[in-house]
């Protein structure tokens, strides 16, 4: 009797979990400004904890922090947008360079007797895809950033209630100082992560912009942008994000080119995500490799564009919440990478 209550409780689990699901992807339109609202409201959170430091004023410290979202917002919106129209129309053509030099590769091939039937191989392997993926990430992106204003309006909202949102949940429980603890340190790990993940990934993408700038890559500060979202993405972003900037290389400057940007990119993406990233995060917060691909797909399915840039971030606040659970921590350790359990 025990075990059919059991299992009756995982069933009606799963069945209100289905149901959430369904809600959140048939009302993403209102749900989507929402998280990403509440992600840059995190993110800003420690320049109104820096503020107060000084004695300024609550009100004034917002605005300066919405000043500075929207000054930045609005002249790197303006500089990538450009880019996107640019290499947009320039795509066609791109795609037919990025093709002839594949069929080159395929005759090369062929001279050390490795045969390849190139129309099977092309339709299998088109390059011209792979840059379709990110184009279409930024103009979904960017699509979602049209509704700035609504967005700009919860941020504020939000940075005015955040501070009060550890009280309000202590309030709101039956057995608040049970629970406080927790709490704080789930508030505290998720502010954390995100802001340090944030600085890396702006780190990460300056430095790639500024490579391919000295390399004289075309719409290098749009390949930048791209690097600082991707990195969100721990190991298929940089893949993802390094691509349309090697093929580019390729085709408007040659293989040797090509190589440096690669490499560039692989050098970069190492120092910061296995010493730099590491030194300040630590490794308890680690994810599996399987558990990012798989946070990809469904945070994507279900939040389009956003939810694939935020999928290791949303899947990392879900780890954090349930690992302050007792009933919860053995799910947080299966969506762990299992180092941190090796070394205890």
């Amino acid at each position: 009797m025990a075990g059919l209550t059991g299992v009756n409780k995982s069933l009606i689990v799963f069945a209100a979990l289905v149901v959430v699901l369904a809600g959140i992807k048939s009302a993403s339109v209102i749900v989507i400004p929402f998280i990403l609202a509440a992600f840059i409201a995190i993110i800003c959170n420690p320049l109104i904890k820096f503020f107060a430091r000084y004695k300024i004023p609550k009100g004034i410290a917002v605005m300066l922090v919405v000043l500075i979202i929207v000054g930045l917002g609005v002249s790197l919106g303006g500089l990538v947008g450009q880019s996107i129209n640019d290499f947009s129309q320039q795509l066609p053509e791109y795609k037919a360079q990025l093709k002839e030099e594949f069929i080159w590769l395929v005759d090369l091939a062929s001279q050390y007797n490795i045969l390849i039937n190139k129309e099977q191989l092309i339709s299998m392997f088109d390059p011209g895809k792979m840059v379709d993926v990110a184009t279409n990430m930024l103009t979904g992106l960017g699509g979602v950033m049209a509704n700035m204003f609504l967005i700009i309006l919860t941020v504020i909202f939000m940075l005015f209630e955040g501070p009060l949102l550890s009280n309000k949940i202590h309030m709101a429980l039956e057995d608040p100082d049970s629970k406080m603890k927790q709490i704080d340190r789930f508030l505290e790990s998720i502010n954390s992560y995100l802001a340090i993940k944030t600085l890396v990934s702006l780190a990460t993408g300056i430095i790639v912009s500024v490579y391919l700038w000295v390399l004289n890559v075309d719409y290098f500060i749009l390949w930048g942008v791209l690097a600082f979202m991707f990195n969100y993405i721990p190991n298929i972003g940089s893949i993802i994000a390094a691509v349309p900037a090697v093929l580019l290389a390729l085709i408007t400057q040659g293989p040797l080119i090509a190589g440096m940007v690669a490499a560039g990119y692989l050098t970069i993406n190492t120092v910061m995500g296995n010493i730099v990233e590491p030194k300040f995060l630590g490794k308890g917060l680690g994810l599996s490799t399987l558990v990012v691909f798989l946070s990809l797909i469904f945070w994507g399915w279900l939040l389009g564009t956003v939810g694939m840039l935020l999928s290791v971030p949303l899947t990392m606040i879900v780890k954090i919440g349930l690992e302050t659970s007792i009933e919860g921590k053995w799910v947080a350790t299966l969506l762990g990478s299992g180092e941190d359990s090796a070394m205890r």
